[in-house]
């Protein structure tokens, strides 16, 4: 018995993540108040996908677009596709700069598909759904903070793929964010990375994930030093040489500051004094932390009832 798609438009809002927050890399990352807002539906033929805001006139119209691709993904897993779909998306995250935009597209794609098809999210639970969009994205750090939101700690376990848990910040963490014009690319950033660094510089960045853990949950006064990183940023920074110079001026007057994911975005973590001037190059902005995850409405669905413990967040 094949499938049974439901004929209304679904929507999703899906946030911008940061991912690593310094010492965690691959494995932490932080859900913001930022979104992009996409809806679908199913039509009798064809893949079509209108876009607004960022990336408009740049990204693909057709099944290439990465929602329709992680789309289509996700009802092969459940073992059937539909004979056409309309997406249209707002887009609000900025492309290409460390915030998660690919993320945010494949998450989309997977609760759209999910909240398409009558009983999807019982075909697919939220555990399937990480799995699915860590396998597409090539890792769990973004997707997992996008799907459960709040602040998310991923990993990776065999034949299982990725799981993740998310945690709920302290109350007083307000990220900022300082965007530059210019653009950054994951893949090159990966790039810059040794095949091998010394194991002090492990030991230390695995004290520091832990700490920051801690931090970020229960005293955010140790922000500082959870956020010191010998991993991957300082490989990284004479490719974005603009974004390490920030880190380093924000660090200097005591600011938790780190490369938003691959960059060439930089986050704050602790509150920046109000005098401070990034430069004219730079798009500050405070958000607030996204504590509920790619929301789904429309259709059969309404996606704030899923149940917690198979998406391995915590009650």
């Amino acid at each position: 018995m094949g499938l049974s798609f439901v004929s209304e438009t679904v929507s999703v809002s899906t946030p911008a993540t940061s991912a690593n927050l310094g010492p965690g890399f691959d494995s932490l990352g932080l859900a913001l108040t930022l979104y992009d807002d996409l809806t679908a539906r199913v039509t009798e033929s064809g893949f079509t996908v209108e876009i607004s805001g960022q990336g408009a006139g740049e990204l693909p119209v057709d099944e290439s677009h990465l929602v329709v691709r992680s789309m289509l993904a996700t009802f092969d897993e459940m073992g059937e596709r539909p004979p056409g779909l309309a997406v249209s998306c707002v887009n609000r995250i900025p492309q290409a700069r460390g915030l998660g935009s690919s993320s945010a597209a494949i998450v989309g794609g997977v609760q759209l598909a999910r909240g398409l098809v009558k009983g999807g999210l019982e075909l697919l639970g939220d555990a399937d759904a990480l799995r699915i969009a860590a396998r597409i994205e090539g890792h769990p750090d973004n997707v997992a903070p996008c799907l459960l939101g709040g602040f998310t700690v991923a990993w990776t376990e065999g034949v299982a793929g990725a799981r993740a848990v998310s945690l709920t910040p302290a109350a007083s963490v307000r990220p900022t964010v300082f965007i530059p014009d210019e653009r950054g690319y994951t893949a090159t950033a990966r790039a810059a990375l040794p095949a091998e660094v010394p194991h002090a510089d492990g030991a230390f960045n695995a004290g520091r994930a832990a700490l920051l853990t801690h931090a970020l949950t229960s005293d955010p006064s140790l922000l500082f030093p959870a956020t010191e990183d010998r991993l991957h940023q300082g490989y990284r920074g004479p490719g974005m040489p603009g974004s390490a110079s920030l880190v380093a001026a924000l660090r200097s007057i005591g600011v938790a500051a780190v490369i938003s994911g691959a960059g060439p975005t930089v986050l704050a973590l602790s509150e920046v004094p109000a005098d401070f001037h990034p430069g004219s190059h730079w798009h500050g902005e405070v958000l607030g932390v996204d504590d509920a995850g790619a929301r789904v409405k429309g259709g059969m669905v309404e996606h704030a009832e899923r149940g917690p413990v198979a998406a391995g967040r915590t009650s």
